[in-house]
This record gives structure tokens, C-alpha cells and sequence, in this order.
């Protein structure tokens, strides 16, 4: 174990307290407890239960524009590329977005470490609201592509920054039911944001996509902005690595373009992807290297390694990516093997998303409970995992597949709040943003490499020709569902694998004592 590792341990062990204990010492700051050097603050009043609430809600309605944004767009293409009169560019709209937000979520996370995180929540969200009305004035495409960039920095501070704040509110012990909801505003979002996408481009007007985030934002900030006086202040001040943080922006975006134009606008073989993965290993190894030698680098290496770290976030980015694979990928399977319509296949998807708030929500009462937390997860990612290979090598009618797949999503759920407190938890509060905002980039970019991956394996399977990227349209009503069968048998057989390699990472991660409130004997289950 390092000398980094031990520190952070002994740091982090230091917040488990007794109520006794930790009533003794609430007159002495936070900080000084966890960072010798900061300067002394007052602490602020205890949160009761109501400002717990409100705080809770604004942080939901924050969250909730950032998941309805990366999918309200989708739906509303076609009408973009009629009004702009450039279909050839259309896919920047909703790749812009997506490059911007995984490029800053650990920018804005070691920021919010830094200079606090009620100016991150404003600055994300007021970034936010600012690209939001430059996407509904756009005038032409390239100016609507750049707002969306815009709109991606906003978008990609908020996931980091909202798991951040709720750290400070609550005790690692009570913090995973609270992942349980923000599971469900992705739900949520991921559900009502191609109706609401469609139903604005098709009645009303394309720009009112763009228009709905502002009355949200300025909501959330007005439930949020008053509490946030009263949040526990854990940041501490330093010098900010700008180099740092520029090379690892800069290798994340050439990677998330290399995923993205890999194997649909270029060959995966071709000059320009081969130079590109290039560039992006050339930038990653900078970024390490001068890390490793910069005073106080922007994300501290070893805060990537010991015990829990690795292994939460590849089980969280595990899980997340073969959700997110499946989600993509499975209307194809459900037009040609079932012949549903698009929005029947929509529907089709609500039990894989919405049942996996149901698995986080089991694991976040279990840890409230439950000294050995890790359980409820390792048995919940070994069902998808059964499930998994079970929809691999059978074959079943459509209320079959629906069924299995709900088992297969209840399991993957367990993995998200058990993943991200196990995370936090390892480190001091003063940690917590940079470790969660370094999370949330390498789930992104997990995320993406499945879809890529999927998509990799339904052309090797169904030919090269196949156009399967976008909306899934072109060639693909040619297709024998005997062959779409076949084909997804390796789909489901790689989503079954990744919910493998989660299950392994949380059987090897260290479960750790969960920092919170005493809970008697008699009610804490092992």
C-alpha cells in the first residue's frame, strides 16, 4: 500500500464518527480536519430535513436538464436538416455536445475542489442556459453546432459537480439512495426527451428544444442557490494545472472523435484513424508523464489507483456502457426481429431503463443497512450476467426477451450507487469533486467505446455494407431476422461479458466502512 493510498485512507476513516464524537467536534472546521494547511472557516448550521429536500429537488431538476439534452435532439434532426438545408453535417449537432461535456466533466470536478462548489453549479449552469439560447437563435448549422459545443461545457460540469454537492449534504452510509433517484431523472430523461424532441420539431418549433432549458435552469437555481450558503465547505485552494487539464481535454476529444467517425465515416484501418489513435495515445502519455511530475498535477495519479478506485469505476463503466449499448442498438433488433414500428421499439426500451432504477434503488437501501454493502451488487451484476448470456443463445418471443431483460437490468442497477459511494468514499471530502468528475470521464468515454464496439460487431456480422449507424435506416429492411438473431447473439454475449468483468471488479474492490450515522445493531444487517 502507498504512503498516497495509507493518507487518504487513515484521512477517510477519520470521518467515521460516532454522533458523540462528532458533536464534540463541530465547532472546529472541516477543513482542518482534513486539510492541515487551509485556512480555518466556520461551519455552517446543520441541514434539516427540508433544506435536504429542496436541495435534493434542485439538484434533480440540474440533473434532469442535462440527461433531457443528450437525447430531446435525436428526434428533431430530420427537421434541423430541412431547416438548415445541410444533412451531410447533421451528426456534428449531437457530437459537438457530446465532445464538450465528456471533455470538461473532470475539469469541472478537480474546479470544484478547488474554488467550491457553488460557483461550478453556476458557472455550469449558466453555460448551460447561455448555449441553450445561442442553439435557438442559431441562424445557420455551423453556428448551431458551436452552440451546442457551448451547451456541452455546461452540460458535461453538471453530472460531476450534482453528484459532488449531494456528497457534502449527506454520509456516504445515506448517500446511495439518493443515486437511486438520480438514476431515475436519467430515466426520465432518456424516455420523455425523444417524445418531447419529436413532439416540439413536429407541432411547434425546433428551436423550443432549446428554449424549454431555460425556464428549468433558472428554477433549479433558484431552489438551490439560498441552500447553498448552508452546504458544508470542503474545497481547498490551490494552484490550477492548466497544462494538465489541456492534455487530458485534448487526448479525451481525439479519442471520443475516434469512436465516433471509427468504422462509419472512416475505415477503422484508415490513415486518418490509425493517425488519430495516434495523437490520442501521444496525448495520454504526455498527460501521465507530466503528471507525474507536476507539483500538484489536475488529477492526481494515485487517486486513479489502490484498492477501490480502479475497480469502482470500471465496474461503473462497465454497467453504464452495456446499458447504454443495448439502448442504442436494440430498436434495430426489435424493427427487424419483431417488426415493431420506431416508437413501439421506444417503448420496448422502457423496461431495460426503467427497471434498472429499480436495482439501484435495492442497492442503495442495502447500503444504508448493510455492513456488507458490496453483496447486494456482486449478486445483482452476477443475475445480468446469467441474463445476459441467456438472451445469447436462446431464442424467445418479444414478452420473453422483455422479461429477461428487466432481470438482466434489475442487476446491472445495483452497480451505479454502490460504484459511486464505494468511490467517494475512499477518498477525503476535499477530494471527492476531482475523483468524481475523473469518473464520470472515464464512464463517458466507456460508453461511447461499447456503442462503437456493438456497432463493430453487428457490421462484422450482418456485412460491412449495413448501414447501421444514426437513426439505424438505409439497408437494414433487407435484413433476415434469422440473420439479425445471429448477429445480436454477439451483442448480447459482449453485454454479458462486460457485466462479467463488473461482477469481478466488485468481488476484488475493498469494501471499505461506510462513513454516517450510527444505525442499531439489531437493524444493520450483514
Amino acid at each position: 500500500m502507498s504512503d498516497f493510498e495509507r493518507q487518504s485512507r487513515r484521512a477517510a476513516d477519520q470521518e467515521i464518527l460516532s454522533d458523540e464524537v462528532a458533536e464534540e467536534i463541530s465547532h472546529i472546521p472541516t477543513e482542518v480536519l482534513d486539510i492541515a494547511d487551509a485556512p480555518p472557516l466556520a461551519p455552517p448550521a446543520p441541514l434539516d430535513k427540508g433544506e435536504v429536500r429542496t436541495i435534493l429537488m434542485s439538484l434533480l431538476l440540474t440533473m434532469f436538464l442535462a440527461a433531457l439534452e443528450q437525447t430531446i435532439v435525436a428526434t428533431a434532426l430530420p427537421t434541423l436538416g430541412r431547416q438548415f438545408g445541410d444533412v451531410s453535417n447533421l451528426s456534428w449537432v449531437i457530437t459537438a455536445y457530446l465532445l464538450a461535456a465528456t471533455a470538461v466533466a473532470p475539469v469541472f470536478g478537480t474546479l470544484s475542489d478547488i474554488y467550491g462548489r457553488r460557483v461550478m453549479v453556476i458557472i455550469s449552469l449558466s453555460l448551460f442556459m447561455a448555449g441553450s439560447v445561442l442553439c435557438a437563435l442559431a441562424p445557420n448549422l455551423p453556428v448551431l453546432i458551436l452552440a451546442r459545443g457551448l451547451q456541452g461545457l455546461g452540460g458535461g460540469g453538471i453530472m460531476p459537480v450534482v453528484q459532488t454537492v449531494i456528497s457534502d449534504v449527506v454520509s456516504p452510509r445515506e448517500r446511495g439512495q439518493y443515486q437511486a433517484y438520480f438514476s431515475g431523472v436519467w430515466v426520465a430523461g432518456g424516455i420523455l426527451g425523444p417524445v418531447l424532441g419529436g413532439l416540439f420539431a413536429e407541432h411547434l418549433h425546433w428551436s423550443m428544444i432549446f428554449w424549454i432549458n431555460l425556464p428549468l435552469g433558472v428554477a433549479a437555481l433558484a431552489m438551490l442557490l439560498p441552500k447553498m450558503a448552508k452546504i458544508p465547505v470542503y474545497h481547498r485552494h490551490r494552484k490550477v494545472d492548466w497544462l494538465g487539464g489541456v492534455l487530458l481535454m485534448a487526448s479525451a476529444v481525439v479519442v471520443m472523435l475516434v469512436l465516433t467517425w471509427g468504422g462509419n465515416r472512416h475505415a477503422w484501418l484508415s490513415p486518418t484513424i490509425l493517425s488519430m489513435v495516434g495523437s490520442a495515445i501521444a496525448l495520454a502519455l504526455s498527460f501521465v508523464w507530466y503528471a507525474g511530475r507536476a507539483e500538484e498535477p489536475f488529477l492526481p495519479l494515485p487517486l486513479l489507483g489502490g484498492t477501490v478506485a480502479p475497480y469502482a469505476i470500471a465496474a461503473g463503466g462497465c454497467a453504464l456502457g452495456a446499458i447504454m449499448g443495448l439502448t442504442v442498438h436494440l430498436p434495430l433488433y426489435y424493427e427487424v426481429v419483431y417488426r415493431l414500428n420506431p416508437s413501439e421499439a421506444g417503448l420496448a426500451l422502457i423496461p431495460l431503463a426503467a427497471i434498472s432504477t429499480c436495482g439501484a434503488a435495492i442497492a442503495g437501501r442495502t447500503m444504508a443497512r448493510a455492513r456488507r454493502y458490496k453483496r447486494v451488487a456482486i449478486v445483482g451484476t452476477s443475475l445480468a450476467v446469467v441474463s445476459g448470456f441467456a438472451l445469447a443463445f436462446t431464442t424467445l418471443p418479444l414478452w420473453g426477451l422483455l422479461a429477461v431483460m428487466s432481470v438482466f437490468a434489475l442487476g446491472l442497477g445495483t452497480t451505479f450507487p454502490v460504484s459511486v459511494v464505494s468511490l467517494q468514499n475512499s477518498v477525503t471530502r476535499a477530494q471527492i469533486g476531482t475523483l468524481t468528475g475523473a469518473m464520470n470521464f472515464f464512464r463517458a468515454l466507456m460508453a461511447s467505446f461499447t456503442v462503437a464496439a456493438f456497432t463493430a460487431i453487428l457490421l462484422m456480422a450482418l456485412g460491412s455494407d449495413i448501414q447501421l449507424a444514426g437513426e439505424h435506416r438505409g439497408s437494414v429492411g433487407s435484413i433476415a431476422a434469422s440473420d439479425m438473431i445471429t448477429a445480436f447473439r454477439w451483442v448480447f454475449g459482449a453485454a454479458a461479458l462486460m457485466m462479467t468483468c463488473a461482477a469481478a471488479c466488485l468481488i476484488v474492490m475493498e469494501e471499505r466502512p461506510l462513513a454516517g450515522p450510527a444505525t442499531p445493531p439489531a437493524e444493520l444487517a450483514e
